[in-house]
């Protein structure tokens, strides 16, 4: 009895804190953003890449979707255009492109900041890092191919290579986005969190993915197969919110508080 009346109140703590964050709203404005605002910049810019750099960068793609498909093959015909796609783009082109995936990057800081009762910061002092953020999740997309083959050591190293990677860009988002205002230490649990379930996520997803997307194509054409992968970007974001979230409740428990230097909750927000 006694573990279980402890166990009680955590699990209270944790869907508060998923209702205050409004998981599923959140988990569809990010994933919305990013089809509309971060796919177009990674195309834009894989145009502009070495010829060897698109292609580990397709390869990524389709190790995180887990197939090919339509979506996936109409990003290798635009990316794989060399001279034309640059033609078409240009550099206005990929400019316009990172402004407009700021608005990913803007919803994602969203996301953090209440998940840790933070006012907006101001934006000066985060637009700097919308875009050096973007950048390091192009560098980390074009490498998750190579960390899935774990660089040719083997299948068997390829999860622990991608879950260490995903902890640590999860982790220094936070840290990032939030501008700071939280020490290193209490945002481990979340990027912890956030890392097994992304991990998990994709590999599982890579089981049903593939029919999902086959059926929907044949049912509603390509159109099908957009419907299907932004099914699939919500439930991907459902998991990176929830990590960041939960994660914020861990990190206040009194056994990790006082380990991992929590400081305490904004006045007003202990209840929540």
């Amino acid at each position: 009895m006694a573990i279980t009346g402890a166990a009680r109140p955590l699990a209270g703590r944790i869907v508060q804190r998923l209702v205050h964050v409004n998981i599923l709203d959140m988990a569809t404005r990010l994933a919305a953003q990013a089809f509309l605002a971060a796919l177009p910049l990674l195309i834009a810019i894989a145009s502009f890449c070495p010829q060897a750099v698109r292609r580990e960068l397709m390869r990524s793609l389709r190790t995180l979707i887990g197939t090919t498909g339509p979506v996936v093959a109409q990003a290798e015909g635009v990316a794989g255009g060399g001279d034309t796609a640059q033609h078409s783009w240009g550099a206005a082109g990929v400019l316009v492109a990172l402004l407009s995936a700021t608005a990913f990057t803007r919803a994602l800081q969203r996301m953090c900041e209440r998940a840790w009762d933070l006012p907006r910061s101001g934006v000066r002092l985060v637009a700097w890092r919308w875009a050096v953020w973007l950048l390091v999740w192009v560098a980390m997309l074009i490498v998750q191919g190579a960390l899935h083959r774990s660089f040719g050591a083997g299948a068997f190293l390829g999860y622990p290579l991608q879950f260490v990677a995903a902890a640590l860009m999860w982790w220094w988002t936070q840290h990032l986005l939030l501008a700071g205002r939280l020490p290193w230490l209490p945002l481990l649990p979340g990027a912890l969190l956030t890392a097994a379930g992304v991990v998990a996520f994709c590999g599982v997803s890579g089981l049903w993915l593939p029919r999902a997307l086959r059926m929907s194509v044949e049912r509603y054409g390509a159109l099908g197969s957009v419907f299907t992968v932004l099914s699939w970007l919500i439930l991907f974001f459902t998991t990176v919110v929830f990590g960041v979230a939960v994660g914020r409740v861990l990190a206040q428990e009194e056994f990790l508080r006082r380990r991992l230097g929590t400081p305490p909750p904004p006045a007003g927000t202990a209840s929540r």
